[in-house]
């Protein structure tokens, strides 16, 4: 590939903690936040008053406003993997669909053309052959700048059409009274339905005291925010088992419990934390499970519903945030809150809404 006189750039694709190159790589897009203030540059002066960084500002302009049509970028995670490579196209947008990106805001969007995608086999570098630190930085020497001289891309793929990104949509935000009648007219019952709605008030005021005075303990997150939004569904403690064989919580449809019998596993992270990457390890908990159609992997707050249709593997069905509530999640290409708490009702059943 010709890199000359190219300005070339090293972008995050996440933490530690959370990946989401997938996104990336899927909708043609590159991502920083916060953007919860806005676009840029009207966001800088809010951000600056709420705390933030002058360090994290200046990166979100060196994003919004030094990166060019035409610069190329190495969408990176860590210091040594590359899962991407593509050329910057057109200038900067700001776009509310990537406001809850597992749990970050990430309204800030570039558009690329990738032009080589390794999600499958990344191309690993040496430590700390890429920069920690700033989301968006420069790229300008070193292993990886050779590899990219001698990456051979086809001529077609600099002229391949870019993805359509998801419209906002005003009417995809909806209220606990909508959610109320699709989750009666979907047979959950009135009792569950009333508790549900005063219980998301309760644990939105929990959450943001955790905010305030600092995270709970994984522990702390299922005693005090998970197990109570599964017991105003209509789970009972009988059918509900914390801790039970690695489980976080175990939810069976009858007694006794057992494998047989298990209809749903939850795994749970420290609320603020990733919940999505869960998803690997809740599905080896559930493997040789037939029965176990779902699975539900949570923060506190935010919950992501795997259901398995007859004879294929689970996939991400629904997701939930308790403090953004939608209809619908169209950069997971999966449904939103009301579908999602549906699913986790104990009225839900395979085949249902599916």
């Amino acid at each position: 590939m010709d890199i000359s006189n190219k300005t070339i750039w090293q972008q995050a694709a996440g933490d530690t903690d959370r990946d989401y190159s997938d996104l990336c790589l899927q909708w043609d897009v590159i991502l920083n936040g916060p953007g919860y203030a806005g676009a840029w540059p009207d966001c800088k002066q809010r951000l600056l008053n709420d705390k933030w960084s002058a360090h994290k500002v200046t990166d979100l302009g060196r994003f919004s406003g030094k990166m060019a049509d035409g610069d190329l970028v190495v969408l990176r995670i860590g210091t040594a993997k590359v899962l991407g490579v593509g050329q910057v196209v057109g200038g900067y947008e700001w776009c509310e669909e990537f406001g809850d990106i597992d749990g970050w805001d990430l309204q800030h969007v570039r558009r690329v053309r990738w032009l080589w995608k390794g999600a499958a086999s990344p191309k690993t570098f040496d430590t700390w052959a890429l920069k920690q630190g700033d989301t968006t930085q420069r790229l300008s020497g070193g292993s990886v700048i050779d590899w990219l001289a001698k990456l051979a891309i086809p001529d077609d793929a600099f002229s391949r059409p870019l993805v359509d990104l998801p419209a906002a949509d005003d009417n995809n935000k909806i209220d606990v009274e909508k959610i109320s009648a699709f989750l009666f007219d979907h047979g959950v019952a009135s009792i569950s339905i009333n508790n549900l709605l005063n219980e998301i008030g309760e644990l939105i005021r929990i959450a943001e005291w955790y905010r305030r005075s600092g995270k709970p303990s994984e522990h702390e997150t299922v005693a005090y925010l998970v197990v109570p939004l599964l017991r105003a569904l209509g789970w009972t403690p009988q059918r509900m088992a914390v801790e039970w064989n690695r489980v976080d919580v175990a939810l069976f449809d009858q007694l006794p419990r057992c494998d047989e019998s298990l209809r749903i596993v939850v795994e749970a992270k420290k609320m603020g934390n990733s919940c999505l990457t869960a998803e690997s390890q809740a599905m080896s908990y559930a493997k040789g499970k037939d029965e176990c159609h779902r699975l539900i992997v949570t923060d506190g707050l935010r919950y992501g519903v795997y259901v398995r249709k007859s004879g294929e593997p689970l996939r991400l069905y629904a997701y939930l945030n308790l403090t953004r509530l939608r209809g619908d999640y169209p950069v997971y290409r999966c449904k939103g809150a009301e579908d999602a708490l549906l699913t986790m009702a104990p009225e839900w059943k395979p085949g249902l809404k599916i």
